[in-house]
């Protein structure tokens, strides 16, 4: 048995920066059943992003007629090169984090999956670690359905790994995952079906966002199948899936599954600690990410209250504080924000319309639609709307949206303003570059309407 101060499992975007926190202090094992980083440098934010840039300068090169620009025929998307220049940035993420483990004499990396032996041991391979403190991020992965596990199927992570575009892509789940790839390969060139059982995309957004999107993936070529049922799906003699509806029979080259996200916590083994788990299998925790069980904490995905790098970061800054400063920072202070990544983008923060109301606000609502910005008139992309909420009583913000050009970076100004407890009348009386998106957000603000409940 080896002993340690911190055991820390996944090297996730909570456990790295947690890791070399902990090495100050004492010594520290991570262990990482597969590549360093976790999910945002390699499957999530750093390699789909790369194929957004790609998708985009595809999608540029079709409409230089815009803009009065005369780009010659030809264009294509050539996948092996998209895919080598994304399996350069994740290396170079992977081998960052390499180094600086081996630079750091306090940290030992174990390659390997961990289970639990007691509260406080833990296998790895032949080797039982013990500490008085672990640290669980083990993050999250899709969700596969028994009903689609005897076909040929595609998830967020090895669908990255394909180096020939999808004649037809047929893609279950009309949420954040699914839209993202689905515009991405219909650039490439790939005939692309979103299949969804819900009668809107997105169910948790408000119909106004909602059916921008659709509005947006249609514009594409994109086909959508809205409240299908009954879905089933079988292998046609190797040459692709047939997909079976209560709506309709899709015949497509490849299935991509984006129907949701399951904590990794069912390797782990916990049925031989105390750990309490939900009813979805996330490790339940307090504010400050502890578990149950004293000295075990939970960061990231795995703890069901943040699905988003940036709330995986902030579960490291939470437990740092905790455990060396004045517990100044917790799981309550956060304010829900995160962005759509399609083209154009969606930024959101705090509350939907919906959401709102459901929580007995009285509301009023900003609205202008991006048919309405200059700057988005300019850049010929007038798509979208931006959207904002405010309390009736106190003029705070409770939400907002920017769904359109810039969109995912225009919400960053909201984001600080609802962290400070400021009046949007803030923002309102404020002044910003013009010709900008953002300088329409203050006059957005000059015309609120009342909406009942």
């Amino acid at each position: 048995m080896k002993k340690f101060d911190y055991i820390i499992i996944g090297s996730g975007q909570a456990g790295i920066p947690l890791a070399f926190s902990l090495s100050k202090e004492g010594t520290v094992a991570i262990i990482e059943k597969s590549f360093l980083g976790g999910t945002c440098v390699n499957n999530g934010c750093i390699p789909t992003k790369a194929y957004v840039a790609s998708a985009r300068r595809v999608w540029d090169a079709f409409h230089g007629d815009d803009l009065g620009v005369e780009i010659p025929k030809g264009t294509k998307a050539n996948l092996r090169k998209i895919k080598a220049r994304k399996d350069e940035l994740v290396n170079e993420s992977r081998s960052n984090i390499e180094r600086a483990i081996k630079r750091d004499e306090k940290i030992s990396l174990y390659n390997g999956e961990a289970h639990f032996l007691s509260n406080y041991e833990v296998k790895v391979g032949d080797t039982i670690l013990t500490a008085k403190k672990i640290f669980i991020n083990v993050g999250a992965r899709a969700v596969v359905p028994k009903e689609y596990q005897e076909v040929p199927f595609y998830t967020n992570e090895n669908i990255l790994e394909i180096e020939d575009i999808p004649k037809h892509l047929i893609i279950i789940g009309g949420s954040y995952i699914g839209l993202e790839f689905a515009q991405i390969f219909r650039r490439f060139g790939s005939e692309v079906t979103i299949i969804e059982r819900n009668k809107q995309l997105i169910n948790r957004e408000d119909k106004t966002v909602t059916d921008v999107v659709a509005e947006i993936m249609k514009a594409e070529g994109v086909d959508i199948v809205f409240n299908a049922k009954d879905i089933s799906v079988k292998e046609n003699n190797k040459e692709g899936i047939t997909l079976n509806t209560d709506i309709k029979v899709i015949k497509g080259s490849h299935l991509l599954l984006a129907i949701g996200r399951a904590p990794n916590t069912d390797t782990l083994q916990l049925e031989h600690t105390t750990i309490k788990l939900d009813d979805k299998k996330y490790i339940k925790v307090n504010n400050y990410c502890q578990t149950n069980v004293e000295g075990i904490f939970a960061i990231g995905d795995c703890n069901g209250e943040g699905a988003f790098t940036h709330t995986s970061y902030n579960d490291f800054q939470i437990v740092e504080s905790f455990l060396f400063k004045k517990k100044e920072r917790k799981i309550s202070d956060r304010i829900t924000t995160y962005g759509l990544f399609i083209d154009p983008p969606l930024g959101r923060i705090g509350m939907t319309k919906k959401e709102a109301l459901e929580k007995g606000h009285e509301i009023l609502v900003g609205y202008r639609p991006m048919t309405k910005v200059n700057r988005a008139k300019e850049k010929a992309e007038t798509l979208g709307f931006m959207e904002a909420v405010i309390d009736a009583k106190t003029n705070l913000f409770l939400g907002a949206c920017v769904l359109g050009v810039g969109g995912d970076e225009i919400i960053n100004g909201i984001t600080n303003l609802m962290y400070a407890k400021k009046p949007y009348t803030v923002l309102r009386d404020s002044i910003h570059i013009h010709p900008t998106v953002s300088e329409l957000i203050p006059t957005m603000l000059e015309d609120l309407k009342p909406i009942a409940k």
